[in-house]
């Protein structure tokens, strides 16, 4: 059995400044998992998949939570999210929606794709530190994960 500690957040933002502040608040947090960024959908779709850079082996670890943000370059947070919940052994995967939008259509699509939770991007400090903490402590302190595949 994997211990939670060990799994990756993969945070899936093309923002810098927002990856930077995403950073900040889980270091403040105190959150143990490691965080692993990458800034579009077709990247996020090359780590979960092992491919590319993340092709050898042990370089990509199976992701305990996805933050994903919807307005991305290229591939859309929807797309990766319709392509991650259509491949088996990744299925079951928490994916948080973490987005500027709070857009009925993205919210109810976001849903409709199985996304477990749809969040709006805190606006100050203080709220996203708060969201941290939260995340944290709920996806790998008090939520039961799927088993593996």
């Amino acid at each position: 059995m994997v211990d939670p500690a060990d799994c990756p957040v993969l945070v899936v933002e093309d923002d810098e400044g927002d990856q930077l502040l995403i950073a900040r608040a889980f270091a403040k947090a105190r959150l143990i998992n490691p965080v692993i960024f990458v800034s579009d959908g077709e990247s996020a779709i090359a780590y979960l998949s092992r491919q590319g850079r993340w092709s050898a082996p042990d370089s990509a670890p199976r992701p305990g939570l996805v933050l994903l943000d919807l307005k991305l370059p290229g591939c859309s947070g929807f797309e990766v999210l319709e392509w991650l919940r259509a491949h088996p052994e990744l299925k079951r995967t928490p994916v948080v929606v973490l987005t500027s939008s709070s857009e009925n259509p993205d919210v109810r699509r976001a849903y409709d794709l199985h996304a477990n939770s749809y969040l709006k991007k805190p606006v100050d400090t203080d709220s996203l530190l708060q969201m941290a903490k939260t995340l944290g402590f709920y996806w790998f302190v008090i939520n039961q994960p799927p088993p593996p595949a």
